[in-house]
Protein backbone atom coordinates (compact mmCIF):
# COMPACT_ATOMS: atom_id res chain seq x y z
CA UNK A 1 0.00 0.00 0.00
CA UNK A 2 3.17 2.39 1.01
CA UNK A 3 4.47 1.62 -2.52
CA UNK A 4 1.16 2.88 -4.59
CA UNK A 5 0.59 6.19 -2.48
CA UNK A 6 3.30 7.84 -4.66
CA UNK A 7 2.43 6.84 -7.69
CA UNK A 8 -1.54 7.62 -6.48
CA UNK A 9 -0.43 11.54 -6.11
CA UNK A 10 0.97 11.65 -9.20
CA UNK A 11 -1.16 10.45 -11.38
CA UNK A 12 -4.56 12.71 -9.04
CA UNK A 13 -2.64 15.84 -9.67
CA UNK A 14 -1.90 14.69 -13.66
CA UNK A 15 -5.66 14.14 -13.75
CA UNK A 16 -6.38 17.63 -11.41
CA UNK A 17 -4.07 19.66 -13.84
CA UNK A 18 -6.52 18.14 -17.41
CA UNK A 19 -9.80 19.07 -15.17
CA UNK A 20 -8.45 22.35 -14.28
CA UNK A 21 -7.46 22.96 -17.52
CA UNK A 22 -11.43 21.63 -18.78
CA UNK A 23 -12.84 23.98 -16.34
CA UNK A 24 -11.01 26.50 -17.59
CA UNK A 25 -13.02 25.87 -21.57
CA UNK A 26 -16.05 25.93 -19.89
CA UNK A 27 -15.74 28.28 -18.05
CA UNK A 28 -14.53 30.24 -20.95
CA UNK A 29 -17.63 28.52 -23.00
CA UNK A 30 -20.52 29.42 -20.73
CA UNK A 31 -19.73 33.50 -20.36
CA UNK A 32 -20.22 33.95 -16.90
CA UNK A 33 -19.21 32.17 -13.37
CA UNK A 34 -21.06 29.15 -12.83
CA UNK A 35 -21.50 28.08 -8.58
CA UNK A 36 -20.27 24.53 -9.87
CA UNK A 37 -17.56 25.30 -12.14
CA UNK A 38 -16.18 27.81 -9.18
CA UNK A 39 -15.92 25.27 -6.54
CA UNK A 40 -14.77 22.86 -8.58
CA UNK A 41 -11.85 24.56 -9.72
CA UNK A 42 -11.22 25.59 -6.37
CA UNK A 43 -10.87 22.13 -5.07
CA UNK A 44 -8.83 21.56 -7.77
CA UNK A 45 -6.26 24.27 -6.41
CA UNK A 46 -6.23 22.95 -2.97
CA UNK A 47 -4.96 19.27 -4.51
CA UNK A 48 -2.03 21.83 -6.97
CA UNK A 49 -1.21 22.92 -3.58
CA UNK A 50 -1.32 19.60 -1.85
CA UNK A 51 1.17 18.23 -4.66
CA UNK A 52 3.46 20.98 -4.46
CA UNK A 53 6.61 21.08 -2.24
CA UNK A 54 4.95 18.30 0.18
CA UNK A 55 3.74 15.57 -2.01
CA UNK A 56 5.90 12.96 -0.38
CA UNK A 57 4.01 13.63 3.10
CA UNK A 58 0.73 14.13 0.77
CA UNK A 59 -2.34 12.02 2.15
CA UNK A 60 -3.75 10.01 -1.15
CA UNK A 61 -6.78 9.61 0.23
CA UNK A 62 -7.59 13.16 0.60
CA UNK A 63 -6.32 14.36 -3.05
CA UNK A 64 -7.96 11.58 -4.52
CA UNK A 65 -11.15 12.87 -2.44
CA UNK A 66 -10.71 16.74 -3.55
CA UNK A 67 -10.17 15.46 -7.13
CA UNK A 68 -13.38 13.56 -6.80
CA UNK A 69 -15.65 16.39 -5.49
CA UNK A 70 -14.07 18.42 -8.28
CA UNK A 71 -15.25 15.99 -11.02
CA UNK A 72 -18.90 15.61 -9.74
CA UNK A 73 -19.11 19.50 -10.04
CA UNK A 74 -17.52 19.97 -12.77
CA UNK A 75 -19.19 16.74 -14.38
CA UNK A 76 -23.09 18.29 -12.49
CA UNK A 77 -22.73 21.79 -14.31
CA UNK A 78 -22.30 19.59 -17.92
CA UNK A 79 -25.22 17.63 -17.46
CA UNK A 80 -27.26 20.42 -16.40
CA UNK A 81 -26.46 21.73 -19.77
CA UNK A 82 -27.31 18.75 -21.76
CA UNK A 83 -30.69 18.45 -19.66
CA UNK A 84 -31.47 22.06 -19.94
CA UNK A 85 -30.72 21.46 -24.35
CA UNK A 86 -32.66 18.07 -23.82
CA UNK A 87 -29.52 16.25 -25.21
CA UNK A 88 -29.00 17.39 -28.30
CA UNK A 89 -28.53 14.47 -30.81
CA UNK A 90 -25.73 15.49 -32.77
CA UNK A 91 -23.17 15.97 -29.75
CA UNK A 92 -24.85 14.09 -27.01
CA UNK A 93 -23.46 11.07 -27.39
CA UNK A 94 -19.82 12.19 -27.24
CA UNK A 95 -20.70 14.12 -24.45
CA UNK A 96 -22.23 11.37 -22.01
CA UNK A 97 -19.17 8.96 -23.08
CA UNK A 98 -16.48 12.07 -21.62
CA UNK A 99 -18.86 12.42 -18.86
CA UNK A 100 -18.96 9.02 -17.80
CA UNK A 101 -15.65 8.93 -18.25
CA UNK A 102 -14.35 11.72 -15.82
CA UNK A 103 -16.82 9.96 -13.39
CA UNK A 104 -15.17 7.14 -13.85
CA UNK A 105 -11.79 7.47 -13.24
CA UNK A 106 -11.51 7.71 -9.40
CA UNK A 107 -12.88 4.39 -10.11
CA UNK A 108 -10.26 3.33 -11.78
CA UNK A 109 -7.68 4.97 -10.44
CA UNK A 110 -8.41 2.82 -7.40
CA UNK A 111 -8.26 0.05 -8.88
CA UNK A 112 -4.99 0.16 -11.01
CA UNK A 113 -3.02 1.02 -7.71
CA UNK A 114 -4.68 -1.85 -5.95
CA UNK A 115 -5.19 -0.11 -2.56
CA UNK A 116 -8.04 -1.67 -0.98
CA UNK A 117 -10.30 -4.58 -2.12
CA UNK A 118 -13.60 -2.43 -2.18
CA UNK A 119 -11.19 1.19 -2.33
CA UNK A 120 -13.09 2.26 0.20
CA UNK A 121 -10.31 3.29 2.14
CA UNK A 122 -9.58 5.89 -0.06
CA UNK A 123 -13.10 7.08 -1.64
CA UNK A 124 -15.30 5.54 1.14
CA UNK A 125 -18.98 4.39 0.40
CA UNK A 126 -20.44 7.75 0.18
CA UNK A 127 -18.22 8.79 -2.70
CA UNK A 128 -18.33 5.61 -4.30
CA UNK A 129 -22.21 5.62 -4.26
CA UNK A 130 -22.25 8.86 -5.75
CA UNK A 131 -20.12 8.35 -8.45
CA UNK A 132 -22.39 5.05 -9.18
CA UNK A 133 -25.62 7.01 -9.03
CA UNK A 134 -24.23 9.90 -11.28
CA UNK A 135 -23.22 7.76 -13.76
CA UNK A 136 -26.70 5.79 -13.71
CA UNK A 137 -28.62 9.05 -13.22
CA UNK A 138 -26.87 10.49 -16.37
CA UNK A 139 -27.38 7.41 -18.61
CA UNK A 140 -31.51 7.42 -17.11
CA UNK A 141 -31.40 11.10 -18.35
CA UNK A 142 -30.19 10.33 -21.82
CA UNK A 143 -32.13 7.33 -22.47
CA UNK A 144 -35.36 9.27 -21.62
CA UNK A 145 -34.59 11.38 -24.00
CA UNK A 146 -34.17 8.53 -26.64
CA UNK A 147 -36.97 7.01 -26.19
CA UNK A 148 -39.15 10.14 -27.50
CA UNK A 149 -36.84 9.93 -30.70
CA UNK A 150 -39.04 7.33 -32.55
CA UNK A 151 -36.70 7.20 -36.01
CA UNK A 152 -33.46 6.74 -33.91
CA UNK A 153 -35.17 4.00 -32.34
CA UNK A 154 -35.48 2.27 -35.67
CA UNK A 155 -32.09 2.69 -36.53
CA UNK A 156 -30.24 2.26 -32.98
CA UNK A 157 -32.15 0.41 -30.46
CA UNK A 158 -28.97 -1.93 -30.18
CA UNK A 159 -26.90 1.43 -28.94
CA UNK A 160 -29.94 2.09 -26.93
CA UNK A 161 -29.60 -1.24 -24.89
CA UNK A 162 -26.11 -0.98 -24.53
CA UNK A 163 -26.46 2.90 -22.38
CA UNK A 164 -29.93 0.62 -20.62
CA UNK A 165 -27.47 -2.13 -19.38
CA UNK A 166 -24.59 0.22 -18.63
CA UNK A 167 -26.79 2.27 -16.83
CA UNK A 168 -29.10 -0.14 -14.85
CA UNK A 169 -25.49 -1.83 -13.67
CA UNK A 170 -24.24 1.37 -12.33
CA UNK A 171 -27.44 1.34 -10.25
CA UNK A 172 -27.43 -1.36 -8.91
CA UNK A 173 -23.73 -1.50 -7.99
CA UNK A 174 -24.71 2.19 -6.22
CA UNK A 175 -27.19 -0.14 -4.30
CA UNK A 176 -24.57 -2.83 -3.48
CA UNK A 177 -21.59 -1.34 -2.18
CA UNK A 178 -23.47 -0.89 1.79
CA UNK A 179 -24.98 -4.20 3.12
CA UNK A 180 -28.30 -3.86 4.94
CA UNK A 181 -27.91 -3.12 8.70
CA UNK A 182 -28.29 -6.81 10.48
CA UNK A 183 -31.37 -5.98 13.08
CA UNK A 184 -30.11 -9.13 15.13
CA UNK A 185 -26.81 -7.70 16.08
CA UNK A 186 -27.66 -5.97 19.09
CA UNK A 187 -28.66 -2.72 17.14
CA UNK A 188 -31.59 -0.76 18.99
CA UNK A 189 -33.35 1.95 16.91
CA UNK A 190 -35.80 3.99 18.54
CA UNK A 191 -38.03 4.48 14.94
CA UNK A 192 -38.99 0.76 13.86
CA UNK A 193 -39.89 2.11 9.91
CA UNK A 194 -35.98 3.45 10.10
CA UNK A 195 -34.72 0.14 10.84
CA UNK A 196 -36.93 -1.69 8.79
CA UNK A 197 -35.45 0.70 6.06
CA UNK A 198 -31.91 -0.23 6.75
CA UNK A 199 -32.29 -3.54 7.20
CA UNK A 200 -33.40 -3.40 3.48
CA UNK A 201 -30.70 -1.33 2.18
CA UNK A 202 -32.60 1.70 2.24
CA UNK A 203 -29.86 4.69 3.22
CA UNK A 204 -31.42 7.58 1.53
CA UNK A 205 -34.31 8.75 -0.85
CA UNK A 206 -31.37 8.30 -3.62
CA UNK A 207 -31.47 4.70 -3.36
CA UNK A 208 -35.32 4.63 -4.04
CA UNK A 209 -34.40 7.27 -6.77
CA UNK A 210 -32.23 4.04 -7.99
CA UNK A 211 -34.22 1.43 -7.97
CA UNK A 212 -37.12 3.25 -9.64
CA UNK A 213 -34.72 4.08 -12.32
CA UNK A 214 -33.66 1.01 -12.97
CA UNK A 215 -36.93 -0.63 -12.67
CA UNK A 216 -38.19 1.90 -15.50
CA UNK A 217 -34.74 1.45 -17.80
CA UNK A 218 -36.01 -2.05 -17.94
CA UNK A 219 -38.99 -1.37 -19.17
CA UNK A 220 -37.50 0.97 -21.76
CA UNK A 221 -35.13 -2.16 -22.64
CA UNK A 222 -38.05 -4.90 -22.67
CA UNK A 223 -40.12 -2.45 -24.21
CA UNK A 224 -38.11 -1.20 -27.12
CA UNK A 225 -35.30 -3.49 -27.37
CA UNK A 226 -36.98 -6.91 -26.84
CA UNK A 227 -36.67 -8.37 -30.85
CA UNK A 228 -33.04 -8.12 -30.28
CA UNK A 229 -30.93 -11.65 -29.82
CA UNK A 230 -29.41 -11.68 -26.66
CA UNK A 231 -26.23 -10.57 -25.97
CA UNK A 232 -23.63 -11.08 -22.71
CA UNK A 233 -24.23 -7.91 -21.37
CA UNK A 234 -23.45 -8.27 -18.21
CA UNK A 235 -24.39 -6.70 -14.88
CA UNK A 236 -24.43 -6.99 -11.02
CA UNK A 237 -28.36 -8.32 -10.61
CA UNK A 238 -28.27 -8.37 -6.25
CA UNK A 239 -30.64 -6.12 -6.22
CA UNK A 240 -32.26 -7.05 -2.73
CA UNK A 241 -30.90 -4.13 -1.26
CA UNK A 242 -27.21 -3.62 -0.98
CA UNK A 243 -25.64 -6.97 -0.95
CA UNK A 244 -21.87 -7.54 -0.14
CA UNK A 245 -21.37 -10.42 -2.08
CA UNK A 246 -22.28 -10.22 -6.35
CA UNK A 247 -22.19 -12.28 -8.75
CA UNK A 248 -22.12 -11.73 -12.70
CA UNK A 249 -24.79 -12.65 -14.94
CA UNK A 250 -26.31 -11.20 -18.50
CA UNK A 251 -28.70 -8.74 -17.47
CA UNK A 252 -32.92 -9.87 -17.72
CA UNK A 253 -34.88 -6.99 -18.07
CA UNK A 254 -38.09 -8.06 -16.49
CA UNK A 255 -36.64 -10.52 -14.48
CA UNK A 256 -33.93 -7.32 -12.70
CA UNK A 257 -36.93 -4.62 -13.25
CA UNK A 258 -39.48 -7.43 -11.60
CA UNK A 259 -37.60 -7.64 -8.16
CA UNK A 260 -36.66 -3.93 -7.77
CA UNK A 261 -39.81 -2.44 -8.92
CA UNK A 262 -41.70 -4.75 -6.36
CA UNK A 263 -39.46 -3.88 -3.81
CA UNK A 264 -39.71 -0.39 -4.35
CA UNK A 265 -43.63 -0.41 -3.76
CA UNK A 266 -43.06 -3.19 -0.83
CA UNK A 267 -40.87 0.09 0.78
CA UNK A 268 -42.95 3.18 0.05
CA UNK A 269 -46.21 1.42 0.95
CA UNK A 270 -44.79 -0.20 4.27
CA UNK A 271 -42.39 1.55 5.90
CA UNK A 272 -42.40 4.67 3.79
CA UNK A 273 -46.37 4.88 3.64
CA UNK A 274 -46.51 8.42 5.58
CA UNK A 275 -43.95 9.96 3.07
CA UNK A 276 -46.40 9.79 -0.05
CA UNK A 277 -43.80 8.37 -2.45
CA UNK A 278 -45.83 7.58 -5.67
CA UNK A 279 -45.70 4.04 -6.76
CA UNK A 280 -48.50 4.47 -10.14
CA UNK A 281 -45.68 3.72 -12.30
CA UNK A 282 -44.14 1.45 -10.61
CA UNK A 283 -47.13 -0.43 -10.67
CA UNK A 284 -47.99 0.32 -14.15
CA UNK A 285 -44.46 -1.36 -15.28
CA UNK A 286 -45.10 -4.17 -13.05
CA UNK A 287 -48.53 -4.88 -14.60
CA UNK A 288 -46.48 -4.75 -18.35
CA UNK A 289 -44.06 -6.86 -16.98
CA UNK A 290 -46.54 -9.24 -15.95
CA UNK A 291 -48.20 -9.67 -19.20
CA UNK A 292 -45.16 -9.66 -21.31
CA UNK A 293 -44.39 -12.36 -19.20
CA UNK A 294 -48.21 -14.19 -20.17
Amino acid sequence: MAAAGPSVVRRVEELGDLAQAHIQQLSEAAGEDDHFLIRASAALEKLKLLCGDEKECSNPSDLLELYTQAILDMTYFEENKLVDEDFPEDSSSHKVKDLISFLSEPEILVKENNMHPKHCNLLGDELLECLSWRRGALLYMYCHSLTKRSEWLLRKSTLLKKYLVDGISYLLQMLNYRCPTQLNEGVSFQDLDTAKLLSAGIFSDIHLLAMMYSGEMCYWGLKHCADQQPENHEANTGVSGASCTTHKEPLDFREVGEKILKKYVSVCEGPLKEQEWNTTNAKQILNFFQHHCN
